[in-house]
């Protein structure tokens, strides 16, 4: 019994790291770029209360999708950084903190918004834009240009000063 039961809390731990990864970051595979490109240039969130939010809400910005929930360290960590970013850049870029719904909905969301105070875009994947993406674990992060149109597709994370330098990189290029 206790071996069957250490099996399964190790297994258990293996899906929890590989869902939440903050070790490796990859680009979008150039292959799925004109399929990922009309996903992301049709992506519909909702807000946390049921509104319909779309890409195109956000012409004229960088805008950043970053799927998140609130048990993923990585994607916290990377916050302040992209609160940073928001305060250097008020009106060039705009951060979309979009809940994936793995384990957590809008309520959840709201809870952690209420509690942070960041200038984000507090969103839910209502539609399954993660999962029309191809997204499989967190942090998952989409990059739109003041066009609308997909930049890049990053998975993981390069930690707080990786990713915030990534962001303003791409903000620079365009403004």
């Amino acid at each position: 019994m206790f071996k069957k039961l250490l099996t399964i809390l190790v297994l258990a731990f293996v899906v929890i790291l590989s869902g939440c990864s903050e070790e490796s970051t990859e680009s979008a595979d150039r292959s799925h770029s004109e399929s990922h490109a009309e996903i992301v240039e049709n992506a519909v969130f909702t807000d946390l209360d049921g509104n319909d939010v779309s890409i195109e809400d956000f012409a004229g910005q960088i805008v950043l999708i970053d799927f998140w929930e609130s048990w993923c360290g990585p994607c916290l960590q990377v916050f302040p950084a992209m609160e940073d970013l928001r305060g250097e850049y008020p009106d060039e870029f705009a951060m979309l903190a979009v809940t994936v719904g793995l384990s957590e909905g809008p309520a959840e969301a709201r809870a952690f918004a209420d509690e942070h105070g960041y200038d984000f875009n507090w969103l839910y994947d209502e539609y399954g834009v993660f999962e029309n993406l191809g997204g499989q674990g967190i942090p998952f992060k989409v990059y739109v240009d003041p066009d609308g149109k997909l930049i890049e597709i990053e998975m993981g994370s390069r930690g707080s000063q990786g990713d915030y330098n990534s962001a303003k990189a791409k903000i620079q290029e365009y403004f």
